[in-house]
């Protein structure tokens, strides 16, 4: 029924359609415009379910590519020796899924559908607040979908404009210093990335065809045309270097070391790698939860993924010379992370330090370079999405009962709130890796695949474990045991609505914690005829 349909504009572009129903209705109808916003969330998760029920990881995700071109622009058309030569620039829609992308698109539109029914928490401006949350969802989607250097950009600068307001107005004392500083930094790092593509297009971006009165070069942002000029050593043969420099599509090895650099700045503000990580714990602490929900479960992994995508892909000479200095940046994440989460008295910079620390996991498996912890750092991203956006969910819960989060002024809450108690242990225990949950088969791929090659450095990052192990256990015992105030006595446990997606969560945490192959097995192929490709380049 869906296979004539364009079901990768559906999953971007409904909640856009979404946003602009919600504007319509009345802004008093406060039951209708909740109810219009997880409806308009609930279509891309049954879409995306689809897919995946649908994605052969033998084939790829190729049939359900959608390709068109946009606009193409007349640059000049002059001679040139032989022939004549027509110049053009090439603005195309291509949106495309594969095994890379499929698990984050999963994960989009799971927690997702878990942060809008967390919304119910939202106490002003509903109509702005869910307009502002579908737009920040078709940003997200179409970053994961967009295989068009300049049509990622835009969607990567979508997301950026409602996450700002989203915090600066819905967000708590401190909300504008978080926004503003979050546009900053993300900022600088857009425009990193946009001085990379643009070198990528004007060098690389080239494909030639031949017609009637000559040859006619169309230069666009297409990523596969990128990938074959990148990886194809013959693809001059018919135009020697003179030629080449002639029309702009030389890339000397200073200027791949430029764009790799430009790339690894600005996805490293993503993710976020030490020391560009400030911005973000402003942003964990001051967001409201359904916000941090989905910038620590989705967000943070736009910059693992851009990484992998097009640092590695395209620059796999280069990350291959920097794959210490990413690792050993990754032990960075780890350690910092760890050992500052150890002594935080606020939950909410417990967790934001934590993510910090499970990001450089993700680090180890990309700077590895082998498929096992290729998969291993989209498996931590996955998983660590989960566990975040849980651990976030009862924050959010908890501060709406007890109006703190700081560990010295919560305790004994197993008693009066016992299911929300022990889904924040469940939590707690997969961010520390314990085996048979999620973050026990992330954090063992990522170690595993650095392990071949870089040995004292996966054995000094094994030490965040431990860490993990103390700041967990530490503030959940401090949370839910000991002595509990007497303004606590009347608490009441998880309504459904917030019950609902903590039980989901839970539920997807647990069950790639004991069957990991249904998220491998769909990264497999996905990686299998990159990795070829990286070898053979890399002289392997």
């Amino acid at each position: 029924m869906l296979d004539n349909l364009p079901v990768l504009s559906l999953i971007a572009f409904t909640p856009l359609i979404g946003a602009l129903i919600v504007l319509l209705l009345p802004s008093a109808r406060s039951q209708w415009l909740r109810i219009a916003a997880i409806i308009f969330t609930l279509i891309p998760l049954v879409l995306t379910v689809w897919l995946f029920v649908c994605y052969q990881p033998s084939i790829g995700g190729g049939v359900f590519t959608e390709h068109s071109t946009w606009l193409s622009i007349p640059l000049n058309k002059e001679g040139f020796k032989e022939g004549i030569l027509s110049i053009k620039l090439g603005f195309d829609y291509h949106m495309a899924v594969d095994g890379i992308s499929m698990p984050l698109l999963l994960l989009t539109s799971i927690i997702s559908t878990m942060a809008v029914l967390a919304s119910v928490h939202i106490r002003k401006r509903w109509k702005t607040y869910y307009a502002l949350f579908l737009l920040l969802l078709t940003g997200i989607y179409g970053v994961f979908l967009a295989r068009d250097l300049i049509l990622f950009f835009i969607f990567f600068e979508v997301t950026l404009i409602p996450m700002f307001f989203l915090i600066g107005i819905w967000g708590y004392f401190g909300r504008e210093k978080a926004a503003t500083r979050f546009l900053i930094y993300n900022g600088l790092g857009s425009a990193a990335m946009l001085l990379s593509f643009l070198i990528l297009i004007a060098t690389l971006g080239f494909s030639s065809v031949d017609g009637a009165n000559g040859s006619s070069l169309l230069f666009s942002g297409n990523y596969d045309v990128l990938l074959s000029n990148l990886t194809n050593p013959n693809v001059l043969a018919n135009m020697d270097t003179e030629q080449a420099r002639y029309f702009g599509i030389y890339l000397s090895d200073n200027m791949k070391w430029a764009a790799f650099i430009l790339l690894l700045v600005a996805f490293g503000i993503k993710v976020p790698i030490f020391p560009f990580h400030t911005w973000m714990l402003k942003v964990h602490t001051e967001a409201p939860p359904p916000i941090v929900m989905i910038h620590s479960g989705i967000l943070l992994k736009m910059g693992v993924y851009g990484l992998i995508r097009f640092a590695v892909f395209l620059f796999p000479e280069q990350i291959q010379s920097w794959s210490t200095v990413l690792a050993v940046l990754g032990v960075i994440n780890i350690l910092y992370g760890g050992i500052l989460a150890c002594v935080q008295r606020e939950f909410k910079l417990v967790l934001a330090y934590s993510s910090i620390s499970h990001m450089g996991i993700v680090l180890l498996g990309i700077a590895s370079l082998e498929e096992v912890g290729l998969q291993g750092a989209i498996y931590q991203s996955v998983s660590h999405g989960l566990i975040s956006a849980l651990l976030f969910l009862i924050v959010g819960s908890l501060y709406e009962r007890t109006n703190t989060t700081r560990l010295d002024e919560l305790g004994g809450l197993a008693k009066t709130v016992p299911f929300m108690s022990g889904i924040l242990l469940i939590g707690g225990l997969a961010s520390l890796g314990l085996p048979g949950l999620s973050g026990f088969i992330g954090e063992f791929l990522s170690f595993l695949g650095l392990f071949g090659s870089m040995k004292w450095i996966t054995a000094i990052g094994a030490l965040g474990i431990l860490l993990a192990a103390v700041y967990v256990l530490r503030s959940i015992l401090n949370i839910t045991f000991g002595s509990m105030p007497e303004s606590f006595a009347g608490m009441k446990d998880a309504r459904f609505i917030e019950a609902l997606p903590m039980i989901i969560l839970t539920a997807l945490i647990v069950l790639l914690g004991v069957y990991p192959s249904i998220m491998t097995d769909l990264m497999q192929h996905g990686f299998t005829g990159l990795l070829e490709q990286l070898q053979t380049r890399m002289g392997g």
